[in-house]
């Protein structure tokens, strides 16, 4: 499972995403962060729901098999809700599904839960934060894409900024504290901008996979966030 947000307050987590990784080496490149890294996320693509085609069950299963740190899976699929169980299955610990490809969203999120993941919401840019507001109490987490989503090594959209404020206010309002995942560009550049307006955690492909040491990478987008 994720670690509680409760019991992570007051710092953040670095969600190296395996997009940007070396696909015919993703064990030696797991093992380049796992000391640094707090979760290794997931990106499974369809080429439907979004136009790039990436990782299924086995691969999941293969990377449980090799990796002690959670698998954070976010499934950018058309019907998310048949591939919960399979998901679940091959080893994710958290499963994010998104609003926009799951007309019974309530139902996906209570699957994940009943199959012992972390329950996780994501949503696209140009999608408003009231199409999420009713499902909040069904969730531990939720995803900001912070690009379009589909290929890593994107630039920051700058406008997510105000938008990270505005989620951030409605998950304290929560009655238990939820994550606020950001995905998309994120760099030492811009870490700690979006650290003060409420994120926790950063997914990170090219900033870190991108770099001779990995691990190094990561170590400087902690400091780089720090308040």
């Amino acid at each position: 499972m994720i670690p509680d947000y409760s019991q992570t307050a007051g710092r953040i987590l670095i969600c190296p995403s395996i997009l940007s990784a070396d696909f015919t080496a993703l064990g030696a490149s797991i093992d380049r962060v796992s000391g640094d890294a707090d979760l290794i996320h997931v990106d499974v693509m369809d080429g439907h729901f979004v136009p790039n085609l990436t990782f299924g069950p086995p691969v999941v299963a293969a990377l449980r098999k090799h990796c002690r740190l959670p698998l954070d899976v976010h499934l950018m699929i058309e019907d998310p809700i048949r591939w919960i169980e399979p998901f679940a299955a091959s080893g994710a610990d958290s499963l994010v599904i998104h609003a926009e490809a799951c007309p019974h969203l309530l139902r996906g999120l209570q699957q994940i839960a009943a199959a012992g993941c972390t329950a996780g919401v994501a949503i696209n840019p140009g999608t408003s934060l009231a199409v999420i507001e009713e499902a909040l109490p069904y969730v531990d987490m939720v995803l900001l894409m912070t690009v379009n989503p589909g290929f890593g090594g994107q630039h920051y959209i700058q406008t997510m900024t105000g938008k990270i404020k505005r989620l951030r206010q409605m998950l304290d309002k929560q009655d238990r504290p939820v994550h606020l995942q950001i995905d998309g560009g994120i760099s030492c550049g811009n870490i700690r901008e979006t650290r003060l307006a409420g994120a926790n955690m950063f997914v990170v492909g090219s900033a870190v996979f991108d770099r001779p040491d990995p691990a190094a990478a990561v170590r400087e987008l902690r400091q780089c966030a720090a308040l």
